[in-house]
Parts: structure tokens; sequence; C-alpha cells
């Protein structure tokens, strides 16, 4: 049985225009039976449209920040640097994907660039625009292979069924934005501690799922993690 195809986004280093992609993401893919590929940032219209025909699922991973002009805001102190090659290609690919009904996985940076997408907003810096009595570190001190956190599953929701039922999840955390007003079509499926939003998805849809933390560090010693994958991978062979 030939494997699902899945596309994952790469990152952008703006000042060489070198692209990249951290290994856990093809690892975390090829454990779940998928065959990783990874694309260019240039492409015309006409090659997304082949891109999206070829492939069976969709990655969009972490990296820098979305420009703030696709949400309507000026750009905050304490925004980060942007890859406006990247955003433009991500908006197009997420476009054409979504109208071929293919399922899409978003993780960190992914989560942000598809709730923009759709209508909703982020924080530009999360320490500079929320409080909290107890500020989580969102931006962990230590490996990435170790939880720093937890999420708070919502009930009923994909993500609760890919996690077979599990309320809390021990997650890593390495961003400084993070998702702050659901787009209209999106759910929220998880929470962070001081109420920062974790997971997303579309109900109405084959499967769409973001997470703001980063299971591709986690998958080898987290079932949950681990179910994250398989779930995306099942969702690419139907």
């Amino acid at each position: 049985m030939k494997k699902p195809v899945i596309c994952i986004t790469p990152s952008h280093n703006t000042e060489t225009d070198d692209l990249s992609l951290r290994p856990t993401y093809v690892r975390a893919i090829s454990s779940a039976g998928g065959l990783p590929i990874v694309m260019t940032l240039e492409a015309e219209s006409e090659d997304l449209d082949q891109l999206v025909s070829l492939c069976h699922g969709f990655l969009f991973s972490g990296g820098p920040d979305p420009h703030p002009f696709l949400f309507g805001e000026e750009t905050q102190l304490h925004c980060g640097n942007v890859s406006v090659i990247r955003d433009r290609l991500e908006l197009a690919l997420l476009n054409k994907a979504m109208a071929a009904r293919k399922p899409i996985l978003g993780i960190c940076r992914g989560i942000q660039l598809i709730n923009v997408a759709l209508g909703g907003d982020i924080y530009q810096d999360i320490s500079s625009q929320t409080s909290s009595r107890f500020p989580i570190a969102h931006q962990q001190p230590f490996a990435y292979t170790v939880p720093s956190h937890h999420a708070k599953v919502t009930k009923d929701s994909l993500l609760s069924a890919i996690v077979c039922g599990q309320q809390e999840l021990e997650v890593n955390s390495m961003h400084h934005q993070a998702c702050r007003q659901a787009a209209p079509c999106l759910t929220v499926s998880a929470y962070a501690p001081d109420g920062l939003i974790e997971a997303l998805e579309m109900p109405e849809y084959p499967y769409l799922l973001g997470v703001q933390w980063h299971p591709e560090y986690l998958w080898q010693t987290d079932k949950g993690a681990a179910n994250i994958f398989k779930s995306f991978i099942n969702a690419c062979k139907s």
C-alpha cells in the first residue's frame, strides 16, 4: 500500500534566503506512516494546484511571526521577524488545500497562520500584551523534548478523541505569539493554564487541527503526541 504524501512547509531565513526544516517534523510524519516532502516557497498558482492534487495532506510548520498586516494591525514593538514570501505562499496553499478538502495540520506558527487566514488574530507578543498572576513559560528554558506546562482539552472535541479522552496534556512550549481571537469557523480544543489558546480545529471540515505546542518533539515518549500524527496520516489515507 502506498504511503500518503505529506507536504510540509519550510522555514525561511530572510537574511540568507535559505530554506530549512527541523528533521523532527519529517521523523514524526514518517513514524506515523506518511511520506514527507518539503516544498519550495516559490511557486506559481498552477504549481500549487498540481501540488494539492499530488499530496494527500499538508503540515504547516513552525517559524517566524506572521506579518501583523495580515490581521489588520500595526507592528507591535516586540513583534519578531517575518517572511513575507512565506506568508504569501502559505496563505495561497492553505486556500487551495481547503478548497480541495485535504487534511491539514498546523504546528506553532502553523496554528497562528491558519487562524489569521480564516479571520482570527494573534497576540504579537504574549509577555507584553497579556498579564497573569503566575506567568507560564511559553518559551521554556529547557530541552523541547521535555514538557513544560499542561493544556486542558475541550470535551467532545476532535483533539479529545485523538488523545483518547485525556483531559490534560503535558506539552512543550516555544513561542512568543499565540492565537487571541479564534476565527469564526474554528473552535478552541485546548487551553493553557493562563487561558491562552493551545489548539484549534474546524468541526465542519474533514480534518483540520492546529496545535500551539510541538508534538514532533514528544511523539517518541508521549502517546497523545504520537496520536496527533497518526490521526493526521489516517485522515490522509481516506
